[in-house]
């Protein structure tokens, strides 16, 4: 029995031609999509630039990475498919499909249903635009800012660090409460509370004396008085203006000799 020829460097092209021009064409395709998501991002800073002078608004920033996605997207399923298409036998099975494209496309209908409907959603979301890039938002009782507006998924950063990722379908369908979608401003407010007895008058007094903020007697019980100290920030720096502005109360109290307690309470 005569030994097979072996394979020669010289005949590897020849013998594997399909399956190299597949890889290059995907390859090509991540490439090309690459330097297109590129181009748009730069196009989009220099039209920001040149219209406000500044960097995207949260709306045009939305809508900008929605578009990148999705021809980012398209590029990738049209090199993927020429790629699949040099292969004899893949399309024989496709030429199949496409006879009964009636039967898949239920099929792919019902499977993919969540995320065709993620995605549509997603797409209401960016034209739409109850959130945006940066918006400080609440939903289903968790406070954050929104990071990214994803084709299925919206990223929102909580204030302790953590990512609270949505389906899009959801997040469409749920009430949310935009904290910044008129004004890049949020309130912040702090508690501080008195011990029982303390001259609140006094108090409210002490602490109006710091700049941009307003006092008030909120609450007054056995256990003790609370007042609350109010001013405004921009949603990014909610958290540091919070701790000065009970550091400072705190520290207005404790000069003007008024006795407090824990601002745990608070």
């Amino acid at each position: 029995m005569p030994a097979p020829d072996p394979i020669t460097f010289a005949s590897f092209p020849g013998d594997y031609g399909d399956e190299i021009a597949a890889v290059v064409t995907v390859v090509f395709a991540f490439v090309l999509a690459e330097v297109v998501d590129k181009a748009l991002l730069r196009r989009g800073r220099k039209l920001g630039e040149a219209v406000s002078g500044r960097e995207l608004s949260p709306v045009a920033d939305t809508r900008l990475r929605l578009v990148r996605r999705l021809i980012f997207a398209t590029i990738i399923v049209i090199g993927v498919a020429a790629a699949l298409s040099r292969f004899p036998a893949v399309r024989t099975a496709a030429t199949g499909v496409l006879a009964s494209s009636a039967l898949l496309g239920l099929v792919l209908g019902f499977a993919a249903r969540q995320t065709l409907a993620n995605a549509i959603a997603g797409i209401m979301l960016a034209i739409t635009q109850p959130v945006r890039i940066g918006d400080l938002v609440t939903f289903e009782e968790q406070t954050g800012e929104v990071e990214d507006v994803r084709l299925t998924y919206t990223y929102i950063r909580l204030d302790d660090g953590r990512r609270l990722i949505v389906p899009n379908e959801r997040l469409a369908q749920s009430s949310v409460a935009n904290h910044t979608v008129v004004d890049p401003q949020v309130q912040v407010e702090v508690s501080l509370w008195l011990e029982p007895g303390a001259d609140a008058t006094q108090a409210v007094e002490v602490l109006s004396q710091i700049p941009d903020t307003d006092v008030r007697i909120a609450e007054v019980d056995k256990e003790g008085i609370r007042l609350t100290v109010t001013t405004w920030a921009l949603a990014r720096d909610r958290g540091g203006v919070g701790a000065r502005l009970r550091k400072e109360g705190l520290q207005r109290l404790r000069d003007a000799s008024l006795s407090f307690e824990s601002p745990s309470r608070g």
